[in-house]
């Protein structure tokens, strides 16, 4: 059997979501910013920390996925899934939320960072505090 590929082994989208279609969930502090995962289905991924910058998320599956302190400043979540994530201290103050499902994530009042106008309770995340 193949060891997964290490999450500092990751360096494309493409090889992101083909170590997620063979079993991977671990991809903490990967890099990836500017890539395209626009409908890619990532539920329950561990993206703690990870660097996702400036990438096309439209309509990904990010459903129950660990975002927690992630960096997704100009980041593309038009209509993604992000039902259950764990937002944590996640740099979201300049992406795109809109259509974005946010119900039941997990946030920080105090260190998750959201574009401004931007209402948390409003879109039904839950606050860790």
């Amino acid at each position: 059997m193949t060891q997964p590929a290490p999450a500092a082994n990751i360096a494309t989208a493409p090889a992101l979501l083909h170590a997620y279609a063979t079993g991977q969930r671990t991809f903490s502090s990967v890099i990836l910013s500017e890539v395209d995962l626009s409908q890619a289905d990532l539920k329950g991924a561990d993206l703690s920390y990870a660097d996702l910058s400036g990438s096309d998320l439209r309509g990904a599956n990010l459903r129950g996925a660990d975002l927690s302190y992630a960096n997704l400043a100009e980041a593309n979540l038009t209509e993604a899934d992000l039902r259950g994530a764990m937002l944590i201290g996640t740099n979201l103050k300049t992406a795109n939320l809109t259509g974005a499902c946010l119900t039941s994530a997990d946030y920080d009042p105090q260190e998750t960072h959201f574009p401004n106008g931007f209402d948390p309770v409003q879109q039904g995340l839950k606050s860790d505090r």
